[in-house]
């Protein structure tokens, strides 16, 4: 039975994160907020008088079946005729980045001009690394390690087993891994 303030805190609470992981999943910035907007009206009508508690797995799992509904309208609308430059984001909007709006928030010192160019192409590096993965690699290591869902809230969200959560994220960590070694990032 959770509150409205719990229900607005927790929404609050999710929001970029959200969008960020759907951004991955579709590469349409309009078409994430659809269905991030969806999601949480959807957790908002029908799942408000569950426990707060129960609401981020519930949620999780609203986001990926609005996302799949989403890749669903779009293959009846024709969409796998399309060509693989629809996928890329505009170059209009392209200067705002999620991530680093994130890192830039934490207000804790004084960077550098030349710390702030580091930190925003090694971040721009590792989501370009994120978005080459499988989309049921991705989706297991964004809800593992970036929405930090235990093994088996990252099973139910997906709705596979636990060893497949488990397979999804090493290959996911070892891809990244190598993939990053290889643009000399080393950690």
């Amino acid at each position: 039975m959770a509150s409205d303030h719990e229900l607005s805190d927790f929404l609050k609470s999710v929001e970029k994160r959200a969008f960020k992981r759907t951004v991955y999943a579709v590469r349409d910035d309009d078409a994430a907020l659809d269905i991030v907007q969806d999601a949480m009206i959807r957790l908002a009508e029908k799942y408000a008088d569950r426990p707060a508690a129960e609401l981020p797995l519930l949620f999780q799992r609203i986001l990926s079946n609005a996302t799949m509904d989403w890749f669903r309208r779009q293959k009846v609308r024709g969409a796998i005729m399309q060509s693989f430059s629809d996928f890329e984001s505009d170059g209009g909007d392209g200067d705002f980045d999620l991530l680093e709006t994130l890192a830039l928030g934490t207000g804790e010192g004084v960077e550098s001009a030349a710390d702030a160019v580091q930190r925003a192409q090694f971040l721009l590096t590792i989501e370009e690394e994120v978005s080459r993965l499988p989309g049921r690699q991705r989706e297991a290591f964004l809800l593992r390690y970036w929405e930090e869902l235990d093994v088996a809230e990252t099973a139910a969200a997906m709705g596979c087993s636990e060893g497949s959560v488990k397979t999804h994220c090493s290959r996911a960590v070892h891809a990244l891994a190598k993939a990053l070694r290889a643009k000399g990032v080393a950690p």
